[in-house]
């Protein structure tokens, strides 16, 4: 069953005097529990598309449905409310709050959603993105890859049925990427859908299904 299901998205945007299409008309479905990688050269309309797949967007046109709820055409207090209990984010740049420690950053998205400060939960989080020893800690006192499993475990802990990653080992060594590709093909085996964005192509291949976007449209002779 398919959990995304973009049906002629388009994206247009206003650039001055000039008008740019960033999505032609994009047919897409993600089903349930897939581990899916989006790839193409800058500026084919990657991050465009999780934009709109995450609801911080909207398409100028085409349907979108999460989860069974068509989410063209409603409000943004509504998609406020199906992004925060549907889906998590996680970036390139952490956006993590320097003054608070590791189990605040990733107990805030409970705070802002009205829910229980539930510290048994955040470090069972903690203890998936393997931070447990870093519970107390600060982010200036953590590595670039900590860091963004930090970003990762706040991204988790409103219990999202969907992970976006817009390049999330950008900032990251070859090595501390390979480690954070880990931490999304174990959440990928608990049953969570993934969908990342990179540039990486070695990464984007340990996905199970690699879409290729290029000058806004799926590229169907990349699929693999």
């Amino acid at each position: 069953m398919s959990i995304i299901k973009a049906t002629g998205i388009s994206k247009t945007y206003r650039r001055g005097s000039e008008e740019v299409c960033a999505l032609r008309g994009v047919d897409l479905a993600i089903e349930t529990g897939e581990f899916v990688s989006i790839v193409g050269p800058s500026g084919a309309g990657k991050t465009a598309l999780m934009n709109i797949l995450g609801c911080l967007d909207i398409p100028s046109n085409g349907t979108l449905v999460i989860d069974g709820v068509k989410v063209t055409g409603k409000k943004e207090a509504e998609l406020v409310k199906i992004r925060r209990e549907h889906i998590g984010f996680v970036f390139q740049q952490f956006f993590l709050i320097p003054t608070l420690t590791v189990e605040e950053n990733v107990g805030l998205p409970l705070i802002f959603s009205g829910k229980p400060y539930d510290k048994v939960k955040i470090d069972a989080i903690l203890c998936r993105v393997g931070l447990s020893h870093r519970v107390g800690h600060l982010p200036s006192e953590l590595s670039g890859g900590e860091m963004q499993r930090v970003a990762i475990g706040r991204a988790l802990v409103n219990d999202p049925r969907i992970l976006l990653a817009d390049e999330p080992t950008g900032n990251l060594d070859s090595v501390t990427a390979d480690g954070i590709y880990a931490v999304f093909e174990e959440l990928h085996r608990q049953g969570l859908t993934l969908i990342i964005v990179t540039h990486n192509t070695e990464l984007a291949k340990r996905a199970g299904r690699v879409i290729t976007i290029r000058d806004g449209c799926v590229d169907r002779t990349c699929e693999q």
